[in-house]
């Protein structure tokens, strides 16, 4: 895509302070992380998002994802690691080429996990339902 920023990245016409490369994949630090050495990967192959990646390009990402988390985590002394995908505006997707945060965590960082709240009755064999219905 022309226009779209990571596969300008990619393709080294925006500068990025990259991590790691191979023949499917292209990882770099954010330039706004939540702590030192978030980390994006990103397929070479543009897809918007999740939706969009074929299944065989997603499977190539899976050992890449392990590979950098357990680098990062080493790396920077973290106590932990999140992993994410935000997928459409809703879910926060600002730049619309499918990519993985690989995010270091400390105990102190002050970054809380989001507030679940329970489902009303009879609700979650409902939503179960759908779900199943849909796959």
């Amino acid at each position: 895509m022309n226009d779209c920023l990571f596969c300008k990245i990619i393709n080294g016409d925006i500068p990025s302070a990259k991590v790691y490369e191979d023949q499917h994949s292209y990882a770099f630090l954010d330039i706004k992380p939540i702590n030192a050495g978030h980390t994006l990967l990103v397929p070479k192959k543009h897809f918007a998002n999740l939706y969009e990646m074929p299944d065989d390009v997603l499977a190539n990402l899976t050992p890449t994802i392990k590979k950098l988390a357990i680098a990062i985590k080493k790396s920077v002394g973290a106590d932990g690691i999140n992993i994410g995908m935000n997928n459409d505006s809703a879910a926060g997707q600002l730049v619309f080429h499918a990519h993985i945060h690989i995010m270091p965590r400390f105990k102190n960082d002050g970054h809380e996990h989001w507030h679940g709240k329970p489902y009303q009755d009879g609700e979650i064999d409902n939503v179960a339902q759908k779900i199943k219905a849909n796959l």
